[in-house]
């Protein structure tokens, strides 16, 4: 049976209500945690029964404590002994910043276990000789990129044959960025015997082909994407598309963000939008996939404790920035994916907070825009700000302008028209 519940529920129950252990109550108390949220109440009693669980819920739902917390009581009174090296529970996650961010939230929630447990992330990025020597030391929860982990269970720095517990987080991600192999490869390693818990935003068919055959009678939950016009606003603004930088500038020189989160497409936008804004006197910072992991991790850090008031990143943060009360983000350029598009805003208004989306559309975007309302079922005006209308009709730059390729035709009949198709699809860069 699925559970169909609207992410701004707010549930009357408290989390002492749970069958979890004393000391995961009272550090629970003491982060100020009262109330679950809405995929929170409907995982816990689920995993602390032990059953398999496909949750959908979006970013921002507090799905890591509806996962961390039963896990973390179910280790605590599971009194079977274990080698170092050998993991209890495996937690699988698409990119570094998450991975870090999931074992911090373990680590913090069982502050109160006297350390009984032990939480290591590793991933790419860093010197795996330091993450072997980690593993060495012991291992009850391991939070990891499947690409790191390949590596370190090829080099015998920890074993999966005893794994209790799995966690899929954010299993669309994972597979979107071809991580189909390294999966495969790691979940033939899983005893067939453990709990499985399969979270993920969205769930194309690739996705649910993968719960399905991971999962054994589980139970669902899908948390409704459900957001206030008092949470997070959404606003769409036309503009040409060679004056979206001085709009830009514009806005970050006369509005009273604290924090921004500008998003582009690419890794080259991210550095030349940084050096444009530098010369007009805004100071912003990067964040992708070309910098070493540990300027990542600093400026990730820099930005959580409000150093940095513009950071400037690609689609890798869409899932991995978690600021409390961040004020507004931007959109320079838009995500190929319309389901990127709800990852993207879901950084801003977490958590009930008030919060600002705003994206940046040229006329060559205008359509991709449509699409993504269209999956997402929205809906939104479009505005225009002063000295910075977009003209009628597309400038003569605008790369909706220019003449489309066309492929020679192959001629005539079945074969033909095949080769057609292949033409068109080198044209098109479709191969």
């Amino acid at each position: 049976m699925t559970q169909h519940l609207p992410s701004s529920q707010v549930a009357q129950v408290e989390f002492k209500s749970f069958a979890l252990s004393k000391a995961l109550i009272e550090r629970i108390d003491a982060l100020g945690y009262r109330h679950p949220t809405a995929v929170q109440q409907a995982s816990i009693p689920i995993i602390l029964d032990g059953a398999d669980l496909q949750a959908h819920a979006k970013t921002g739902s507090g799905k890591t404590a509806a996962f961390a917390l039963p896990l973390l009581h179910l280790m605590e009174n599971n009194e079977t002994t274990y080698d170092a090296r050998e993991a209890r529970c495996l937690v699988l996650v698409p990119t570094r910043e998450l991975a870090q961010q999931v074992a911090d939230s373990f680590m913090s929630y069982g502050a109160g276990l006297n350390g009984v447990i032990k939480v290591r992330a590793v991933f790419g990025g860093v010197s795996v000789n330091e993450q072997m020597q980690v593993l060495g030391r012991g291992v009850d929860v391991l939070v990891a990129t499947p690409g790191r982990l390949l590596d370190l269970v090829k080099q015998n720095a920890v074993q999966l044959s005893k794994i209790q517990h799995l966690v899929l987080d954010e299993a669309d991600r994972m597979l979107n960025l071809g991580f189909q192999e390294e999966l495969a490869e790691l979940l033939d390693m899983l005893p067939s015997q453990k709990q499985t818990l399969f979270f993920s935003a969205t769930f194309p068919e690739d996705v649910a082909e993968l719960s399905h055959r991971l999962l054994q009678a589980p139970q669902v939950v899908s948390v409704e994407n459900q957001v206030s016009a008092q949470q997070l606003v959404q606003r769409v603004i036309e503009v040409n598309r060679n004056q979206k930088t001085a709009l830009l500038m514009h806005m970050l020189s006369t509005e009273p963000w604290r924090q921004v989160l500008v998003f582009a497409s690419a890794k080259v936008s991210c550095n030349r939008l940084q050096t444009k804004l530098k010369q007009s006197g805004i100071e912003a910072k990067v964040f992708h996939g070309d910098q070493a992991q540990g300027n990542r991790t600093k400026v990730l850090e820099d930005f959580k404790n409000g150093d940095i008031r513009v950071l400037i990143a690609t689609d890798i943060a869409a899932r991995g920035i978690d600021v409390e009360s961040l004020d507004v983000v931007i959109n320079m350029e838009l995500p190929r994916s319309p389901a990127d598009y709800m990852h993207r805003i879901g950084r801003t208004g977490r958590a009930g907070k008030s919060g600002l989306a705003i994206s940046l559309i040229s006329h060559d975007e205008y359509q991709h825009f449509q699409l993504i309302e269209k999956k997402n079922k929205l809906r939104l005006k479009r505005e225009h700000i002063p000295n910075f209308e977009p003209d009628l009709e597309a400038p003569a730059d605008c790369p909706s302008r220019k003449p489309k390729p066309v492929a020679k035709p192959a001629g005539t009949g079945k074969k033909k028209r095949k080769k057609n198709e292949q033409l068109n699809a080198e044209v098109w860069g479709k191969k």
